[in-house]
């Protein structure tokens, strides 16, 4: 009979130490970081971009230094040339540094709160980023429209997480039809759709991390013109098909049917 993990994980002695010590490296490094990106402020804005993606790339690699994850990337070629509308799963922290290494002139749709954040915040916002108040739907859905319009004039591929916040793996989907807005307020811009399992080595709202294997997989393009119900099926059930598939590849089985299995982790 084959051994399994509960969902929940197993954390061990050195899963604690592991953890401890990427939290002190991640933080670390990020805030020197954030300190030597106070250059990007007086020079132009793709200056700031470039910062952001020596993070990412950093951030990732500590993760797999430390933690022990293992990370496989899948279907760039489905990546449109030009502007575009990325929709991605949201899992965990990983997936908001890894898109920016292969959308190079990102545009983030975020919560406005972030960017009160000392430095992190304000180097959003010199990057271009797009903020938008949650509480306030009418409001949200003009400056989403209006900054993503501006963006795509000036090359730059719009970044979304659909369902607004992380979400546990094998979690129901919570999709938000803003992301139809913005599709259709874009005009003639594809979506790419993006799959992906993080939240088994960096899962949300714990300061554990697992040495589990991470899967970003980026689907078909769909076409623009759809009318914004059929988008909004489609992008859900492209995501989300492809998604519970990397996670069941990985060994993820839903709590009342199983565990994750040890050997195909």
């Amino acid at each position: 009979m084959t051994r399994t993990i509960p969902t929940n994980y197993r954390t061990t002695p050195l899963i604690i130490l592991r953890s401890a010590a990427f939290q002190v490296a991640y933080y670390s490094y990020s805030s020197l970081w954030f300190i030597m990106a106070i250059v990007g402020w007086v020079l132009p804005g793709g200056a700031m971009l470039r910062f952001a993606r020596w993070w990412s790339a950093g951030g990732i690699y500590l993760h797999e230094l430390i933690v022990g994850s293992r990370v496989e990337i899948r279907g760039q070629e489905n990546i449109p040339a030009g502007p575009v509308l990325a929709a991605a799963k949201h899992q965990s922290a990983w997936e908001t540094m890894a898109m920016v290494l292969f959308f190079p002139k990102p545009t983030y749709i975020l919560k406005r709160e972030l960017i009160w954040l000392p430095l992190f915040g304000w180097h959003l916002l010199k990057a271009g980023q797009v903020p938008i108040n949650r509480g306030d739907r009418a409001k949200a859905s003009a400056a989403m429209a209006e900054g993503v319009r501006k963006a795509t004039q000036l090359g730059r591929h719009i970044l979304i997480f659909p369902e607004g916040t992380r979400r546990k793996v094998g979690a129901p989907p919570n999709y938000r039809f803003g992301v139809a807005r913005i599709y259709m307020a874009l005009g003639d811009v594809p979506c790419a759709p993006v799959a992906i399992v993080s939240g088994l080595a960096w899962p949300r709202n714990t300061l554990l991390h697992y040495p589990r294997r991470i899967i970003m997989e980026f689907l078909p393009p769909i076409p623009p013109g759809l009318p914004g119900d059929a988008f909004f099926e489609r992008v859900q059930h492209d995501i989300e098909s492809t998604t519970n598939r990397l996670a069941a590849e990985i060994g993820y089985r839903a709590p009342e049917s199983a565990g994750l299995s040890q050997s195909s982790a």
